[in-house]
């Protein structure tokens, strides 16, 4: 699924999925760096991100896959 990633004006990550109209904080990550690993959203989605160079500039979209959450 398409997800956009941005950071919040608090300097926080959110991720918005269009196709769901769903916005959501992410509240933890597998890795430091945030790509290659997983992301837990705040309604506990847990989310696949692809591998990607760290410092990608913020806001991007990208293919992730849902791996957990209703």
């Amino acid at each position: 699924m398409k997800v956009m990633i941005r950071k919040t004006s608090t300097g926080a990550l959110s991720a918005y999925v269009a196709k769901k109209d769903l916005e959501e904080p992410i509240v933890s990550q597998e890795k430091p760096g945030l790509w290659g690993g997983t992301v837990t959203l705040g309604n506990d989605w847990v989310l696949a991100l692809p591998d990607m160079p760290d410092g990608t500039a913020l806001p991007i979209t990208v293919e992730a896959r849902r791996l957990s959450g209703d």
